[in-house]
């Protein structure tokens, strides 16, 4: 599992650094060239974010105590994706006239302030998006919680079970030993009766014998 991880791991690390060198190219270009660039960054970006999503499964599969050091590498690389988005957005304006004219005009005071606007609008978006990242973490890290609590709820209740189940077998031996003490019991008493008998009867065969013999002188 672990060696799944590291493959994607070494993937990603190999797709962000050719979609760093890209974002680097893109403000230098116009036209066709710009725009062929752009869509082959956007391409490479959704590769990655899909190499995340199967690197955020791998880690769900790993066990628990092992858990901790994947989670802060994927912490990590998803702040590396969201540095890469943001870099993206704004060399697609950045140094650019093409695109500048495109969205702001030409106007000189007021495409600046326009262009700040909308710097500006890019940032908030930006930290907007990393809000919702540290929400998802939060709850995916809390689902772990809770599958590592079912976990430990699910062995509780097999040792009681498994206790249960003693306690069952040690009543059973106890009922066996019960009975088997009761019919030694009721052995002794029948025993100590006969005996009881036997020492009457004889006591008496010599009480007659005695008599007998006295009356015969």
């Amino acid at each position: 599992m672990s060696s799944d991880f590291e493959g994607y791991e070494q993937d990603f690390a190999v797709l962000t650094a050719e979609i760093t060198g890209r974002i680097g190219k893109v403000p230098k270009l116009l036209g066709d060239e710009k725009k062929q660039m752009v869509a082959n960054v956007e391409k490479q970006l959704e590769e990655a974010r899909e190499l995340l999503e199967q690197m955020e499964l791998e880690v769900r599969e790993i066990p628990a105590q092992s858990r901790g050091m994947y989670s802060s590498r994927m912490r990590s690389y998803k702040q590396e994706m969201g540095k890469l988005e943001a870099d993206f957005k704004r060399s697609r304006i950045a140094y650019s006239d093409e695109v500048r004219n495109e969205l702001l005009g030409d106007d000189g005071n007021s495409s600046e302030n326009q262009r700040a606007h909308l710097l500006d609008n890019t940032e908030r978006l930006e930290r907007s998006s990393r809000r919702l990242e540290a929400g998802y973490q939060i709850a995916v890290e809390t689902e772990q919680i809770g599958q590592e609590m079912l976990e430990n709820l699910s062995q509780d209740r097999e040792k009681i079970q498994r206790s249960r189940e003693r306690l069952r077998e040690t009543d059973a031996n106890l009922g066996k030993s019960s009975r088997i003490l009761t019919g030694m019991l009721r052995r002794i008493i029948q025993n100590r009766i006969l005996i009881v008998i036997l020492a009457i009867i004889i006591f008496f065969t010599i009480l007659m014998a005695i008599y007998f013999s006295v009356k015969r002188h």
